[in-house]
């Protein structure tokens, strides 16, 4: 397997070189999940890195390499999205809230 060192930025991992395995098409993978063991013995903590271009070419704009930044934020759970999955489903509307709000309907619908 063919493998490249490759930055990562942000987090814990800031300014760490690795060597991270590349896939048939010699590209590194699209986000990088590094479980972390809690010291106290409690559930793992997963640090989630997105890759990004490290740069451009000046000609053509391609990209010259690949490195790592950090996603605190990610929500995706690690699941792989194909484009017949379903949606996440949406965050449920306060149970009052539907009660004052007017129904929607066609201009000139009474509410009736």
């Amino acid at each position: 397997m063919k493998s490249q060192d490759t930055p990562f930025e942000g987090g814990p991992m800031d300014g760490r070189v690795l060597p991270v395995l590349l896939g048939p098409t010699g590209h590194p993978p699209k986000t990088y999940r590094i479980p972390v063991p809690d010291p106290d013995g409690g559930p793992t903590t997963v640090l989630v890195y997105r890759r990004a271009p490290r740069g451009h070419s000046r000609r053509l704009g391609l990209v010259q390499g690949w490195k790592y930044r950090y996603d605190p934020d990610d929500t995706t759970g690690g699941r792989l999205r194909w484009p017949w999955s379903r949606p996440a489903a949406p965050a449920a509307p306060p149970a009052d809230a539907s009660a004052d709000a007017p129904r929607s309907g066609k201009p000139g619908d009474t509410n009736e």
